[in-house]
């Protein structure tokens, strides 16, 4: 029987010492280890070294440090989960305590609107018809990136009547001036501080964002969007707060129905949301403006593609409000493909080829795929008689 021992050589890896010939035979399995954790070996190796020539000693002991993951057994969780309370609804099926939402419209839709709409019900303690709110009257702060002061209050009076919000809706508005923010390196991450401390000060209960855009320097790429969804899920966890965020949609088919696709930016948004609703613009019925669920983890799916919600733009006492008017299929207010229409289309698509355009920018510029502008575009074939 041959004994043996682990020793290791130069390079970390490890060996068996065969006690009968004193051989070393070396199990290096660094070739077969896939190339994320070889990554992650070298950011730890490098952390080390740092952290060596400032004196300072990294802890490699695993049981020594706060552990990443919480494990416990399934049947544990249910039993603690038990002892929480159930996230009440907000705005209905759409947006529900506790949850990190997306709504997204594209420009002059009213999104805006509807989300200080939402706002003034959640301080109220009353209900946006015929939308459940299960939750307590709570302060919200809402940060507006999109209007000044003077145009919200423009906004929100009609002639001498001056509309009046509850005493717990605070509204923030970007402060140009702050010179605070230079000594940031990222300014995104003064922005989270920022909005951590607004937190703290109105002990808010909801936050509302308009809009995304304005939280980093462009939520286009993966890893922006990740990194910003991962701090706003961080504040959400962290100050037991509800938070609704404002986006836009790039320019879409208006033939197609509203779909994940349509928001703008990586999809990194919508995968790390908690819930997802868009607002669409009804084509059979002029100012009709429409809600459909787009994503949903903690109810079932209500207000889909068959089961939209309609909704009209009024203002009592100076306040510029939706009032839902029912529940209709999305297809019945798409554009219509009528042959004239997709003649126009045509005239239009051949009409910015020849101004120079590629077939991207029509598509872009008219709302439609790069394939639909390929099929426009091409040239009939000349078929033999």
């Amino acid at each position: 029987m041959i004994a043996g021992r682990l020793a290791a050589n130069n390079d970390g890896c490890f060996g068996l010492l065969s006690g009968r010939t004193g051989a070393r035979q070396i199990m290096d399995h660094t070739a077969e280890k896939p190339l994320v954790i070889q990554m992650i070996q070298n950011e730890v190796r490098e952390a080390a070294a740092k952290l060596g020539r400032k004196g300072e000693v990294m802890i490699s002991d695993p049981d020594a440090v706060v552990e990443l993951f919480d494990i416990y057994p399934a049947n544990e969780w249910m039993a603690m989960e038990t002892e929480h309370e159930t996230p009440q609804m907000l705005f209905g099926n759409f947006w529900l305590e506790g949850e990190l939402c997306i709504l997204f419209a594209d420009t002059n839709m009213g999104k805006s609107l509807l989300a200080v709409q939402l706002a003034d019900s959640i301080t109220r303690g009353q209900p946006i018809a015929p939308f459940t709110l299960g939750a307590e009257a709570s302060p919200v702060l809402y940060i507006d990136f999109e209007l000044s002061g003077k145009q919200f209050e423009q906004r929100y009076t009609d002639g001498q009547n001056r509309y009046h919000f509850a005493t717990e809706f605070y509204r923030g508005e970007y402060n140009q001036f702050n010179r605070a923010s230079s000594h940031y390196q990222k300014l995104d991450r003064y922005v989270i501080e920022a909005l951590t401390r607004g937190i703290k000060r109105t002990d808010a209960r909801v936050l509302i964002i308009d809009n995304i855009t304005c939280l980093r320097n462009g939520t286009e790429s993966a890893g922006a969007a990740l990194l910003l969804m991962k701090e706003l899920k961080k504040l959400k966890t962290r100050h037991g707060v509800s938070i609704l965020v404002l986006a836009h949609t790039p320019k879409r088919n208006p033939r197609l129905p509203l779909s994940r696709n349509d928001l703008q930016g990586s999809k990194m948004l919508i995968n790390f949301c908690d819930s997802a609703f868009a607002m669409g613009e009804s084509h059979s019925m002029p100012g009709q403006r429409y809600l459909k669920q787009i994503k949903q983890r903690s109810t079932a799916e209500t207000y889909g593609a068959d089961n939209i919600c309609l909704a009209q733009l009024e203002r009592h006492n100076g306040f510029l409000k939706f009032v839902f008017t029912g529940h209709d299929c999305e297809k019945n207010h798409l554009r219509d493909t009528s042959r004239q229409e997709r003649e126009r289309m045509h005239r239009e698509a051949k009409k910015l080829s020849d101004e120079g355009l590629s077939q991207r920018q029509v598509a872009e510029r008219l709302g439609l795929s790069v394939g639909s502008v390929n099929r426009m575009l091409r040239p009939p074939l000349n078929l033999p008689l």
